[in-house]
């Protein structure tokens, strides 16, 4: 049967002309394919993990004595959230990016950037998706009881320990809805990428059909199906993380 199905796809395509599946028969462009899944696989789950480390961090600073933190951590906020994700991609790559050191390449007389496309694509969208985790967390956080803080204050845990033993895990039950919202619409946004050359399924999706103009409706029909995948994968993850995570009388659904 897996011989066959290279073999049907190119009968599809001889069949109808604009319908042309060559990612299915041609092995070389099968391998684009698969390499831009994996990039696109691994730049999501990297932003995830650094958004989510970012929003709690930043929500646990957003409570810090320090006017000073407290600021630094709201422009941080209205920096990201009030500005396009394309703009913030353009700006880390092309702006900062020149100010970035060089070192010498494999062949060893080329220089180039300690932070690739891919590194700039990560830091751009963890910072992005960050900012909105930031205030998912808090607004977990502020559902705390405040009697539930002061209890463990007067067990002598310290700031941070009433955070990260107490607070934490029940402001967590309380911003999984809103958390997986936000990490899908990252995921999502990965697509963006491919406006700094990074590797990822779009980018190899349209390269492909660049250099074959039959396969552009197969492309985002494969494309299409692919990230309903990913996102459905995502959602199941969150939601079972959050029935496992329910507390009856303290947010979240069973």
């Amino acid at each position: 049967m897996l011989e066959t199905i290279p073999e049907f796809f190119r009968k599809l395509a001889e069949t109808y002309p604009k319908w042309n599946f060559i990612f299915f028969y041609d092995p070389v462009q099968w391998e684009r394919v698969l390499g831009g899944l994996l990039v696109t696989v691994q730049l999501s789950i990297v932003c995830v993990i650094f958004s989510v480390v970012i929003g709690i961090i930043g929500a646990w600073a957003q409570g810090s004595p320090s006017a000073a933190i407290r600021w630094i951590v709201a422009g941080y906020i209205q920096f990201f959230r009030n500005t396009p994700p394309m703009i913030q991609l353009l700006f880390f790559y092309f702006a900062l990016g020149q100010f970035t050191p060089t070192v010498t390449g494999a062949d060893g007389w080329t220089e180039q950037p300690i932070i690739s496309n891919v590194g700039w694509a990560i830091v751009s969208l963890s910072f992005f998706a960050g900012a909105f985790n930031v205030e998912i967390f808090r607004a977990g956080i502020e559902a705390v009881p405040d009697t539930t803080k002061e209890a463990a204050e007067s067990l002598g845990m310290t700031r941070l320990q009433t955070y990260t033993q107490v607070v934490l895990p029940l402001a967590l039950r309380v911003s999984l809805p809103s958390l997986n919202n936000n990490l899908v619409n990252l995921v999502k946004t990965t697509t963006q990428a491919i406006a700094i050359a990074v590797p990822e399924l779009l980018y190899e999706m349209v390269s492909i059909w660049n250099d074959y103009n039959s396969a552009q409706n197969a492309a985002m029909t494969v494309l299409f199906f692919t990230y309903i995948g990913l996102v459905g994968v995502l959602i199941f993850g969150m939601h079972r993380w959050e029935r496992a995570l329910f507390i009856p009388g303290f947010g979240g659904t069973k």
